[in-house]
């Protein structure tokens, strides 16, 4: 039946409908289940969203950071290339006379047609490579529980989009063929690969020639529309996903959480226990999930064996959605949910079914998993709001955790500490309080690790010199500051934080501050990014940006050189939540003598120290190792002298790793203020 020919144009006619039909069901029905989240606005700055979309999508800006991610680029654009020819494959099946070149010239034709078999040709071989990492290579993040079901779907997919691809040459090569002999038709002889596909069908009569044609055009046309029909129930869900995914993902800061409405009396339950609680955009997240593995491939709990693995927390979510949904959906309207089979997907429980306790509070919250996601799926959001639920609702946490939590609402401090003890630190240094003058352009915000633990308050003193020396005006709070409360909001303690982070802002505001330093890059991104939920609405600058600048304007001179190697590790709460990664690197540049290497995991990869997400107040005994030690053996491979970082929770964890090795003593850990000070004022160790 030849293409565009009555009564094949009708027959083609329909099965498009029919296809199209069932795919807007499919669709709608999706679309149906996401609904079942919860409102969430994310229809703001729709231009800069839109910008998104040509950069990450179109431009696969975070999919190329990887060198496999090329692989997928040509893959992509190949489907965007072909999916511009199939317009016209459709129209030819409607009307045999369509074709592009009647509306769009030979010229522009011609190119068209060259890069569909430039990015064919590509897609052909990404493909093979891909066939190769999944079959051959096997990297660990292309694992997965269910590893049969979901190689047995690539597998569909890829044989799908190969045969998709060798239809189209053999179309347009029996197509070329029959131009050369038929008024009115053109193949631009620029497609260089479809010409030479062609001599394999030279010696066919006309009348084989248009046979071959027609089982080819409809063989290609059925693959696409098959494809098109099997989409949303593949792994290649994402493909409806994605593009949404990263409209709607947050313009924001990564670091800073939902604020919970305490408030509303009608809510029934804080936190997230069930798929439906979580929002629409959260659900939305696993629907464009690429199952690319990179989040887990980043992740510092999987990398060290802990039962955590973003990618399969989110394939595990998705799967329930999926079954849990489509039941929802269809019980929408009635009086009563009937009791289901107790093994089906809606007696499961969403916190220790399909996320277990362990996953959760394995997390710290690093963001290496939402740094490293090319679609931009918010990980971190969903284990809060879990650990919300069991912390506020089933008062269910670590046993550890307990006395830290009383620790912070009886003295507003991790150790329990008196609060009344928290200027102690300052004693014989030359700074004052903001209750003695409150006319200073900064606020040193100093944090309960720079105000009670010993080794932390070395890094307050010495950033006291140093803002002295470069004659910045600045005054602490003393014995009024307080926790801000950040790690109590990472365990799941919302109500905790909260009431920390009202009483600290009316404190703060209280003195008409505007300006604030802190040296905790947690301090730091918690006062930046989400206080302002509360009121506090300041600069707040963390110490490595102070000094750079105070070095950069000639304030801060260094004199002494300093003889040393030293390797830096980036602080994931400075770095991939703030994007300050420049700073730290000109303060060291900026020290005479001293050797700086990069570590392999550095910058937007740098490798979590273990700290964060709560983990500080947490035994590790899940995994092959800690994190921490794994950290440590990563910058002791360069063999520095020094490991330089610009965090207390850092400082803590490198020399507990360093201990463990007995190698304290010939390799330290020293904030960038601590080597500043001692190089600008000699006498200084």
């Amino acid at each position: 039946m030849q293409p565009g020919h009555f009564p094949a144009n009708i027959l083609f006619f329909l099965i498009f409908i029919a296809a199209n039909g069932f795919f807007l069901f499919t669709v709608y029905r999706l679309y149906r289940i996401m609904r079942l989240g919860q409102p969430e606005d994310r229809f703001d700055h729709i231009g800069e969203r839109l910008e998104g979309v040509a950069t990450f999508v179109f431009g696969q800006r975070r999919v190329i950071r990887e060198p496999s991610g090329w692989g997928h680029f040509f893959i992509f654009w190949g489907f965007v290339i072909i999916t511009i020819g199939s317009i016209e494959t459709f129209g030819v099946g409607i009307y045999h006379g369509f074709a592009y070149w009647k509306f769009l010239g030979k010229g522009l034709t011609s190119l068209l047609y060259l890069l569909q078999d430039l990015f064919c040709a590509a897609v052909i071989v990404a493909l093979g490579v891909a066939l190769y990492r999944r079959f051959v290579v096997r990297p660990e993040r292309l694992k997965y529980e269910d590893q049969k079901a979901v190689n047995q779907d690539a597998s569909i997919i890829i044989a799908l989009i190969l045969l998709l691809i060798v239809l189209l040459f053999g179309a347009r090569a029996t197509e070329y063929l029959l131009a050369q002999g038929e008024p009115g038709r053109y193949f631009p002889r620029l497609a260089f690969i479809s010409v030479g596909c062609s001599y394999l069908f030279s010696a066919l009569t006309a009348e084989s020639l248009r046979a071959w044609y027609s089982f080819f055009w409809w063989g290609h046309t059925m693959v696409i529309l098959g494809f098109l029909i099997y989409i949303p129930f593949s792994k290649h869900l994402h493909l409806l996903g994605a593009i949404p995914n990263v409209f709607f993902r947050r313009l924001g800061s990564v670091g800073a959480l939902r604020k919970m409405d305490l408030e509303d009396e009608t809510a029934e339950t804080y936190g997230v226990s069930t798929i439906e609680e979580f929002t629409w955009k959260q659900l939305l997240d696993l629907y464009a999930c690429t199952e690319c593995g990179r989040c887990s491939d980043n992740c510092p709990a999987t990398l060290t064996g802990k039962p955590l693995s973003p990618k399969l927390t989110i394939h595990r979510l998705k799967e329930h959605l999926q079954v849990k949904g489509k039941m929802l959906i269809a019980q929408q309207g009635s009086a009563e949910i009937p009791a289901g089979n107790p093994e089906d997907e809606k007696a499961k429980v969403l916190i220790g079914d399909i996320c277990r306790h362990d996953e959760l509070w394995s997390c710290t919250t690093c963001g290496n998993c939402v740094e490293h996601c090319p679609v931009f799926i918010e990980h971190i959001d969903k284990y809060v709001d879990m650990r919300r639920y069991l912390v506020l609702m089933e008062s269910s946490f670590p046993a550890e955790v307990q006395n830290v939590m009383r620790n912070w609402e009886t003295n507003s401090n991790p150790w329990g500490l008196g609060f009344a003890t928290r200027g102690d630190w300052a004693k014989g240094l030359a700074v004052k309080t903001l209750a003695e003058d409150s006319h200073v352009e900064y606020l040193f915000y100093v944090g309960c690790g720079g105000s009670f633990d010993e080794r932390a308050k070395k890094i307050s003193s010495a950033m006291v010199a140093l803002l002295n020396e470069a004659g910045v005006s600045f005054a602490i709070l003393g014995a009024e500051e307080k926790c801000c409360g950040e790690t109590a909001r990472r365990i799941g303690n919302e109500y905790l934080f909260q009431t920390m982070a009202v009483e600290l802002v009316e404190i703060i505001n209280s003195y008409g501050v505007k300006k604030i330093i802190t040296t905790c890059p947690h301090g730091y991104n918690c006062l930046k990014n989400e206080y302002p939920q509360f009121g506090g609405e300041w600069e707040v600058y963390h110490h490595n940006e102070v000094l750079a600048q105070l070095l950069g304007d000639g304030l801060l001179q260094t004199k002494l050189p300093l003889d040393k190697h030293l390797v830096f590790h980036d602080s994931c709460y400075l770095g991939r939540y703030n994007s300050v990664y420049d700073q730290p690197r000109k303060v060291i540049k900026s020290i005479p003598g001293l050797r700086f290497s990069e570590m392999d995991r550095s910058r937007n990869k740098s490798f979590c120290c273990g700290a964060g997400g709560g983990r500080m107040w947490m035994e590790e005994t899940l995994g092959d190792r800690k994190i921490n030690d794994a950290r440590t053996e990563q910058a002791l491979t360069l063999k520095p002298d020094i490991i330089g970082v610009s965090c207390p929770f850092c400082t803590t964890m490198f020399e507990d790793g360093l201990k463990e090795r007995n190698m304290e003593e010939q390799v330290r850990v020293y904030d960038l203020a601590e080597l500043l000070v001692r190089t600008i004022n000699p006498g200084k160790k």
